[in-house]
């Protein structure tokens, strides 16, 4: 029990002790009406369901894929090669194949210079042309790729004339190259050859590398690279001979190499015809011809 003073004096006594007797029910609920807060808040609606609604979010493609639709963009590139220079250009057919034309030429003339007794111009004659069909399996940057060169043109070739009084060995027979002689018709001796790359035409090819020749993105720049091989078969190696051969130095046996009489000619001819199948055969072992590159492509969209 304590006692408070009141503002007008009076002492006031406060019991803590409760009244005897049954207490009521405090009841706050039915104490407060509508009236006094208003109607009650509707419950907030649920969240649809997601695969109800036709939204599977597994089925969404990831933002960093890129589709471009068939023949809407292109590139053109080029690079350099054992075929030359390489003018190249490509189309999107899918997201996982471009179709590729390839043409590739390289012309150069050494010009006429010597080499012991031999006075050699050689030229090297490049022109090929080819389509392929490229793969990037399961949309990577690997690609697969495989076509035909159906056009091939690539060959070296040159012309020698032989020095007067010049020697040179054939299958262990020694000649020399004759003099200019006016009364026995004698002129130095001469040759051609052609090495050729193209004896199976048009030919196959496959090649792998990495890199898109079009990206899958808007990037217009790319540096795809390529390593494979033509199967073009063996190269072939034809030479031919004109002029005078001698079998002495002093030139007192000498024989026009085209004459088919001539002993001194059809052993210089059958020396000739030995010799090359050796190289011949040696070239034999070689059936492709190989293909490294490194490009440089710039694509952009047609449509």
């Amino acid at each position: 029990m304590s006692t408070v003073q009141a503002q007008t004096g009076t002492p006031v006594t406060l019991s803590s002790k409760a009244a005897p007797g049954p207490q009521p029910e405090l009841n706050f609920a039915s104490s407060i009406s509508e009236d006094d807060v208003g109607p009650a808040a509707p419950a907030p609606p649920s969240a649809p369901d997601p695969a109800a609604a036709g939204y599977d979010h597994y089925a969404v493609k990831p933002a960093a894929n890129w589709y471009q639709a068939p023949f809407s963009r292109i590139g053109v590139g080029a690079d350099i090669s054992p075929l030359g220079i390489g003018i190249k250009s490509a189309v999107v057919l899918n997201q996982d194949f471009d179709a590729r034309g390839l043409v590739n030429f390289f012309h150069f003339d050494t010009g006429l210079f010597e080499v012991e007794g031999f006075h050699v111009d050689s030229k090297v004659q490049f022109t090929s042309a080819a389509a392929a069909l490229d793969w990037y399996p399961y949309n990577s940057v690997f690609r697969l790729s495989g076509g035909m060169y159906f056009y091939n043109g690539n060959q070296i070739s040159g012309t020698t004339t032989v020095s007067p009084g010049t020697s040179f060995q054939l299958q262990n027979t020694t000649y020399y190259s004759a003099n200019p002689n006016p009364a026995t018709g004698a002129t130095p001796l001469t040759g051609s050859g052609v090495l050729s790359f193209h004896q199976r035409t048009p030919a196959a090819f496959v090649s792998g590398g990495f890199g898109k020749f079009i990206p899958r993105s808007d990037r217009h720049w790319s540096f795809p690279s390529e390593f494979g091989v033509i199967f073009t078969g063996p190269p072939t190696i034809n030479v031919n001979a004109s002029g005078w051969a001698c079998l002495d130095a002093k030139q007192t046996q000498c024989s026009n190499v085209g004459d088919p009489s001539n002993p001194i000619a059809i052993e210089f001819q059958d020396n000739l015809r030995e010799k090359l199948a050796r190289w011949q055969n040696d070239l034999n072992k070689v059936g492709v011809y190989p293909i490294f590159s490194y490009s440089v492509v710039y694509s952009f969209n047609i449509k």
